[in-house]
Formats: C-alpha cells, sequence, structure tokens
C-alpha cells in the first residue's frame, strides 16, 4: 500500500477508488469491488479499501497492470434494445462497451455516464473523465433529456396535462416535463418529453400510472448532444464546442 506518513501528520493521496476512477481506469463502485477481490496493489502490496495513494509517486496496480492517468476521452453511442448501460453484466448479457472497438473498450476506463434501461435505446454518453461524469449525473446540475417515446392507445389532453405536472413515484413528488404528442397511428401514440430528472424507469412507470404502457422508447438527446444521424449501435466523438456555453467540458 502508499507509503504511511510519519505519525501525526495527514495521509495524503487519494483514496484508490476515485483514483482508479479518475485514472478512467472503471467506476467508483467498480473500483471498490476490485479492491475487495484483492486484485489492486500499491506498490507491490495487496491494497484495500480505505487505502490512498499518489499516482505521480506511487505504483499502482490492477491485476499486475500498472495504471497512468487517461487520455480524456467522451462519445456518444447510439445504444440498441437488448444492450446494458454497464462495463460488466454478471447475466453475460452484451453491455455497450462490447459496441466499442477493442482499443476504446479496454484499457481506457470508459463508462456510461448515467444509464438506459436495457430495453430503451438510444444517446448514451460514455467517459472516462470523473468530473464529467459528475456534473452530467448530479441531480444540481439539471441536464435535460430528450425523448421520443410510442405509448399504446391515445392520451387525453387531460392525461398529457397530469404528465406535464409532475406525477409522483414512490411516494415522491416528481419535477414538471415537457410533453408534445407528435402524432398517432394504429392505436399508438409518439409523444417527445424533454426532462431533468433521471429516476429509474421513471418514463415508463409514469406512463404506466397514467394508463399508457410504453412501446418503444428512444433518447434522442442529452443536453445539447443530439443522435442526429447517427445509427443504431455506432458511436461518435463529443468534442468540448459541443456542449456549447451553457456547459463547456473541463
Amino acid at each position: 500500500m502508499a507509503t504511511e506518513p510519519p505519525a501525526g501528520e495527514p495521509r495524503v493521496g487519494e483514496r484508490l477508488q476515485k483514483l482508479l476512477a479518475s485514472a478512467g481506469i472503471c467506476s467508483r463502485r467498480r473500483a471498490e469491488e476490485l479492491l475487495r477481490a484483492g486484485r489492486v496493489s500499491v506498490n507491490g502490496q495487496r491494497a484495500g479499501l480505505g487505502d490512498r495513494a499518489v499516482l505521480e509517486r506511487d505504483r499502482v496496480c490492477v491485476d499486475g497492470q500498472p495504471i497512468t492517468a487517461a487520455t480524456p476521452a467522451v462519445l456518444l453511442l447510439n445504444k440498441p434494445a437488448g444492450v446494458v448501460s454497464s462495463c460488466h453484466d454478471p447475466e453475460g448479457r452484451p453491455t455497450v462497451l462490447d459496441l466499442l472497438p477493442p482499443e476504446l473498450a479496454r484499457g481506457q476506463g470508459l463508462h456510461p455516464v448515467g444509464r438506459l434501461d436495457v430495453e430503451s435505446r438510444g444517446a448514451l454518453v460514455l467517459s472516462n473523465d470523473g468530473a464529467l461524469t459528475l456534473r452530467l449525473t448530479h441531480p444540481r446540475f439539471l441536464h435535460q433529456k430528450t425523448y421520443r417515446v410510442w405509448v399504446g392507445g391515445e392520451p387525453s389532453a387531460e392525461t398529457l396535462a397530469e404528465w406535464r405536472r409532475g406525477v409522483p413515484l414512490d411516494g415522491q413528488p416528481s419535477q414538471p416535463v415537457q410533453l408534445r404528442r407528435l402524432c398517432s397511428e394504429r392505436g399508438h401514440t409518439l409523444l417527445e418529453l424533454v426532462m431533468r430528472e433521471g429516476r429509474n424507469r421513471q418514463i415508463r412507470r409514469t406512463a404506466e400510472l397514467l394508463g399508457h404502457r410504453v412501446r418503444d422508447l428512444q433518447r434522442i438527446a442529452v443536453g445539447p448532444i443530439a443522435l442526429g444521424e447517427l445509427p443504431e449501435g455506432r458511436w461518435r466523438r463529443v468534442e468540448p464546442q459541443e456542449w456549447g456555453d451553457q456547459d463547456p467540458l473541463p
């Protein structure tokens, strides 16, 4: 583990789970799993939760391979349905990393920023920048996301107004959403939603509570980053200027 400071002096360095995430190796949660499994070492000694290190000074290894600070990268992926928004799935289902070339999928520390449930498709940001991940996922930043949703039936004007106001879930109020009807055909209705919350399966659960089950859910934009013509299952790099003045990349 990292060299201990003299008695009475504060411990220096970052906690290893934060250091691994900042270096782009994995998420903090995954880093905790690696530490518990004994797969992380510092200066040749097995490390555990609570240990710290300084990447520029200490030799930090995962499975015996030394790590270095990753080159910051941000990607936009058009996730297909059936793909898990995770770096690893214990059930063996395909993950978003499986859609990237090997040189990006392994060793770059890319991880999903936020989630889309396995049945949903569309815009998903991937990054190895811990600070950016926090900015895009923490509720206080309120980044809006835009969805196209096919629901069963034809929701009434009153139902759409109730949805716009925010439907409580699990006894907790929901924020208002922007919502408009785009078209109806063959007993289904296409809606466009713009929302800033990201609670678990929020759109699907809300629609079902209102009596209109979701048939297809596609996220078409994360903030100002839109899918555009990006084909399903493909990815592209996101340039810093794409975020505009409202949220420049670090």
